[in-house]
């Protein structure tokens, strides 16, 4: 007779979890282990980390804080959502911020829970996730129908991605603080085309300088307050 795994129950959900603050991911940990059907297989601190993990476990899902160091949770969602199709997403944040909502379903998440209530409705979103349902929080529900009725009042569309995704990354290095010199040797470019896209990001963004940069780069969710 072929050997039957016994480690894990039949139709477990594998999970992924990552955040930047251990605390809170052992918080999170607590719930999810929790449950008969849901385990905590790995654990990430940051986005670049999130994605190495999830290509070597292989999970069913993955829940990221969306302001991480290194790559955001949005970012690793966007490319984990092109390399690994197959994976769900589900986007955990502090902030009730529109801007994280839209974006976070824009990279092919399904749910986005508030960390204050991850409590109450963490566990539902990652059911809901695996049955392929999307899971919002009321307060997102309001604005994707606010948003929707505004556009088709205004006879709008959803607008065109305002930077490209190499513009972003070097939009976070800048706004953490990063020197060109040193955004250079993390992405390894040039430092003359750090400065081109930092040059490209100011004219297209409307900004002056590194203050304004950061300020935008919170308000889209690239980094913490």
């Amino acid at each position: 007779m072929p050997h039957t795994p016994t480690t894990e129950p039949a139709g477990k959900t594998r999970i992924l979890l990552a955040d930047d603050h251990a605390l809170v991911r052992r918080g999170v940990r607590l719930i999810l282990d929790g449950e008969p059907d849901l385990q905590v297989v790995a654990e990430a601190g940051d986005g670049a980390e999130a994605i190495e993990k999830a290509r070597s476990t292989r999970p069913d899902l993955a829940v990221l804080d969306i302001a991480m160091p290194r790559l955001t949770g949005l970012q690793a969602a966007r490319e984990l959502s092109r390399t690994m199709p197959e994976l769900r997403i589900l986007m955990l944040t502090m902030y009730d911020n529109e801007q994280y909502f839209f974006e976070a379903l824009k990279v092919g998440a399904s749910g986005f829970v508030l960390k204050s209530v991850a409590d109450r409705d963490l566990v539902e979103a990652c059911r809901a996730a695996m049955r392929d349902e999307p899971f919002l929080y009321p307060g997102a529900v309001t604005a994707l129908i606010r948003n929707y009725l505004d556009r088709v009042r205004d006879g709008g569309d959803v607008p065109a991605r305002a930077i490209t995704e190499r513009e972003e990354e070097i939009l976070k290095l800048v706004a953490e603080g990063h020197s060109s010199k040193e955004i250079a040797g993390m992405l390894v470019i040039s430092v003359k085309t750090v400065e081109r896209h930092r040059a490209n990001l100011l004219q297209k963004l409307g900004l002056r300088d590194r203050l304004e940069l950061t300020r935008y780069a919170i308000r889209a969710g690239l980094i913490e307050p």
